[in-house]
């Protein structure tokens, strides 16, 4: 049997037994949606969770055949967790992408594979890939590659307003394949404009953890065995550091060798920089505040 067609017949099979919905999250997504259907063209079990967007999102995922639900955004985590008490999944096994990603026929297998109703894993972990543009992989300058992203919904819970934290019930397990991601597909300017609104929330998240001062464990964030556990200890701890912009160019150029990449590694080392300091000026804004109404 030729090989194209023994995949073919493969996927068939795959199909028959399918357990696993897919999720995408929406806000004004036009642009995005259309090309992230079409790589989960082959579920049958395709929900878009929408934050009431004013463009046609909704009527693009209507006509891909996609089931909408619509919430207002709040935050992150609150809008995530929501998202995944309350929308009904045909499917035991969910796969959470953003409209700005794809999903690869290798992670489609694999993916497949994983998801079985007796599957030990509450969870699994695969990779990510950035691109710069339309078709520069930012294989050295991407922080981090590996994402809880399959899951069973009720074994799943985020955390944190804005890059939350995802906090797994059981068992995780790594399946192979890429999910391609392309975070500057509306262009730079869009980019800057959305970290802009990240950088107000990390900082309104670090001075929350500041105030509570028990979140925080220096040795979780080296000795911690969970790969979850350990980022979001090392995230704080690096928050805590001072000079952060400057810290973390030198780390993406000199330790990631984003320059590896190219002019858009270089390109993208500068941006993450800029954000850094984006959550610096938001978090002295927010400390300016707090010194004001104490006066």
């Amino acid at each position: 049997m030729p090989v194209q067609a023994f995949e073919k017949q493969n996927l068939a099979a795959q199909l028959i037994y399918m357990s696993l919905s897919v999720l995408i999250l929406t806000k004004n997504e036009e642009q995005d949606l259309p090309g992230c259907l079409k790589s989960v063209a082959w579920c049958d079990d395709v929900h878009v969770f929408d934050s009431l967007s004013t463009d046609r999102t909704c009527e693009i995922a209507e006509n891909g055949g996609a089931k909408i639900t619509s919430r207002k955004f709040d935050n992150w985590s609150a809008h995530q967790n929501w998202g995944l008490a309350n929308i009904p999944f045909k499917h035991p096994w969910v796969l959470y992408i953003d409209a700005d990603e794809r999903v690869s026929e290798g992670l489609r297998t694999h993916a497949l594979a994983a998801a079985k109703a007796d599957a030990p894993e509450s969870a699994f972990r695969l990779r990510r890939r950035d691109f710069y543009g339309n078709g520069v992989w930012l294989k050295h300058a991407q922080i981090s590659p590996f994402y809880l992203r399959l899951f069973r919904p009720s074994k799943m819970r985020y955390e944190r307003l804005v890059n939350p934290v995802s906090i797994v019930d059981g068992p995780i397990g790594n399946i192979e394949g890429f999910l391609d991601h392309y975070p500057f597909s509306k262009g730079v300017g869009f980019w800057l404009e959305r970290h802009i609104k990240y950088a107000d929330l990390e900082a309104r998240t670090i001075m929350e953890n500041r105030a509570k001062q028990d979140s925080f464990s220096l040795m979780k964030a080296f000795t911690a065995t969970d790969f979850t556990e350990k980022r979001f200890h090392q995230k704080e701890l690096f928050y805590r550091l001072p000079f952060r912009p400057l810290i973390k160019l030198f780390y993406m150029f000199f330790l990631r060798r984003a320059f590896l990449d190219g002019r858009a590694g270089c390109t993208y080392a500068v941006l993450q920089s800029i954000y850094e300091y984006f959550i610096v000026l938001k978090q002295r804004e927010l400390e300016n505040r707090q010194s004001e109404t104490r006066v």
